[in-house]
């Protein structure tokens, strides 16, 4: 049968509702459970702007006080003479304590766009400031380390929708939010008839039917290995908690899939933020602290690392809503059990140097994707990113 696009418009709430469709990608395949040497990266993405000073807070710096008068966390649990960490990431403080947590400060890139939507657009492709880029530096990682694979799960992304980081020029990761809700909307027959049937010379739209298929003929296998070694471990009933505990599970089964990805937010806290941050804290701490304890009881923590990031920090100074404004630099964090340096891996911020208010960055984010595709993937980080400036040694 032949389908018209206002016919296949239809399609559009299968796609929004469950996964989004993106094109699949061609994946290596990696038979087997986890191998030893195969490393496993997930990134969480801390979306809205996260407070890096109230994260990993400044606690002998006077001037931090002075700035954040009814803001600053005095309550830090200590890291060292200088450093303490918020107090809802008592977990955290946990894994510095254990030698499985390293932390970089002062992370960003030239001329910082303080724009959400811009600057992790920035983030997400590995671009300049003053570049703009369609495809991201997972996706770009695809495009060169994936290729003839029976089933393209390389890269999975437990969203609703893909983002442009997991987007590459020929392949693309996969996102959904739930195995079992994909497997069941992609059994239905009307779905079938119409990928079976369709005839279309549009190429937007045989664009759409190829990734209807290919919803198809795979979402039985995400759903079958998500179910092969369910976990036992009680994970919290939040929507962090769930996405881990699905990427517990898909871990510990002998899919393919090297990067997951997942967020959390909003962290843009122009009000009000001491709450509001130490609440999003609490739920990453209680789902990171199941997650790192599953993987640890089935001996994988060795082979996974958490990364995470955020597409700015904020101002210094706070602002007359109890808050604080976008800024620019900010700290990532590292967790596994198979770091090479541990703790804080440099200075904390100058805050007596300052751009206008604003933190100024001393590494590069690239230079930290560079070191994870290359040290921690083994990818060619100087092909799939351009970038050639050295890499770190934490990993």
């Amino acid at each position: 049968m032949i389908i018209k696009r206002r016919e296949f418009l239809k399609v559009g709430s299968l796609a929004t509702a469950s996964m989004l469709l993106p094109n699949f990608l061609k994946a290596m395949a990696l038979p087997g459970a986890l191998e030893p040497e195969k490393k496993i990266l997930v990134v969480l993405q801390l979306s809205g702007g996260n407070d890096g000073l109230n994260t990993i807070v400044p606690m002998g710096n006077d001037i931090y006080f002075r700035e954040r008068q009814t803001i600053a966390v005095n309550n830090a649990l200590r890291l060292t003479d200088d450093a303490g960490i918020n107090p809802a990431l008592p977990f955290f403080k946990e894994l510095f304590d254990q030698g499985e947590m390293a932390v970089l400060n002062n992370v960003g890139y030239p001329n910082p766009d303080k724009s959400h939507f811009r600057s992790m657009d920035i983030w997400h492709s590995a671009s300049r400031s003053d570049e703009y880029l369609e495809h991201g530096w997972i996706g770009r990682y695809l495009d060169e380390a994936c290729y003839d694979c029976a089933h393209p799960t390389q890269a999975l992304e437990i969203n609703d929708m893909l983002s442009l980081a997991l987007k590459g020029e020929r392949n693309k990761a996969f996102a959904f939010k739930d195995p079992k809700k994909l497997y069941q909307t992609s059994r239905e027959e009307y779905f079938k008839s119409i990928y079976e049937h369709h005839q279309h010379d549009d190429e937007t739209v045989s664009y759409l039917y190829q990734t209807l298929g290919a919803t198809i003929n795979n979402a039985d296998y995400i759903f079958e290995k998500s179910r092969a070694k369910m976990t036992a471990t009680t994970y919290p009933n939040s929507a962090l908690g769930k996405d881990f505990k699905t990427i517990a599970s898909l871990i510990k089964s002998d899919i393919n899939t090297q990067v997951y990805y997942l967020q959390i937010g909003s962290f843009d806290t122009h009000i009000n933020q001491r709450q509001r941050q130490e609440n999003l804290f609490h739920t990453i701490n209680d789902a990171v602290k199941s997650f790192v304890h599953d993987l640890k009881k089935n001996g994988l923590f060795e082979h996974v690392m958490l990364m995470t990031f955020s597409e700015f920090g904020r101002r210094v100074s706070q602002n007359a809503s109890h808050g604080t404004d976008h800024g620019t630099a900010n700290q990532l964090f590292f967790l596994s059990g198979g770091l090479k340096q541990k703790g804080l891996l440099n200075s904390l911020p100058d805050l007596q140097n300052l751009d206008e208010g604003d933190l100024i960055y001393a590494e590069d984010f690239r230079k930290v994707y560079a070191t994870v595709l290359k040290n921690w993937l083994k990818a060619d980080s100087s092909k799939i990113l351009g970038w050639k400036n050295g890499l770190y040694d934490f990993v």
